[in-house]
């Protein structure tokens, strides 16, 4: 399954593409990233990051970009898509200036709008550690419901296991109030 481009106001999502790895690798250097995303200490390792991404069976990855600007904003991915089942996951990630201006959760609504009249999907999940409250924002915004707590479920950047926040957001939910979309 191949991303398509997706504007959505003042963002566009494209796919990803190998030339994007010096860009990749800079912003992977960030504290917040790095806890919760891992990230990469070389061009190499983001380009294989980005093969990775531009080329995995059941995920379809964007970058988050400024419509007009180009510019780099963040990344999201559906993933552990299961077309049978009619689930999948979500992940993403933003660089430190599109933070706080709703970026991510815009992005989440774009690709979750796609998946679910695409793949076609029922429900798509949302995880983040306990201790990320940015991500639990981004999920209500973005229209997911908070469902439980997973316990030691994830190890994330740090190494550590943490507790998970687990979100849910299906085909037929109402979508979500994300004010102008430009």
């Amino acid at each position: 399954m191949e991303p398509v481009e997706l504007d959505v106001g003042a963002l566009r999502l494209r796919p990803w593409r190998e030339d994007d790895a010096a860009e990749v690798l800079v912003v992977q250097q960030d504290p917040e990233i790095r806890l919760w995303a891992g990230g990469v200490t070389s061009r190499e390792e983001a380009g294989a990051l980005l093969r990775r991404l531009m080329g995995q069976e059941g995920r379809v990855s964007w970058a988050v970009t400024g419509a007009g600007t180009g510019e780099l904003l963040g990344s999201v991915s559906v993933h552990s898509i299961k077309p049978a089942q009619g689930n999948a996951q979500i992940g993403y990630w933003t660089v430190p200036a599109a933070r706080g201006r709703a970026v991510a959760a815009r992005a989440v609504d774009a690709a979750c709008r796609w998946a679910f009249a695409t793949v076609p999907l029922e429900r798509v999940e949302l995880c983040h550690a306990v201790e990320n409250a940015a991500s639990g924002r981004v999920a209500e915004k973005a229209g997911f419901t908070l469902e439980g707590r997973l316990r030691r479920s994830y190890r994330y950047g740090d190494g550590v296991r943490h507790d998970e926040l687990l979100w849910g957001r299906l085909a037929d939910d109402p979508a979500p109030d994300l004010g102008s979309r430009s």
